[in-house]
């Protein structure tokens, strides 16, 4: 199994697009105090590196 820079990329973008709907899923229906705030925030975050890592596949 040859992993080249573009799967890497690509594993990496799939795993922060769940992590980052984890993330946003938790905020919102398990902490619904101002803890969810942070945990909302965060998993945007973690959406906004994967669209950075699926912008760069092919380019590095």
């Amino acid at each position: 199994m040859g992993l080249n820079k573009n799967k890497i990329l690509g594993y990496a973008t799939v795993i922060m697009i769940i992590m980052g709907l984890l993330l946003i899923g938790m905020g919102i229906f398990k902490y619904s105090e101002i803890s969810g705030w942070g945990f909302v925030t965060v998993g945007i975050g973690f959406l906004a590196n994967a669209w950075v890592f699926n912008a760069l596949k092919g380019r590095v």
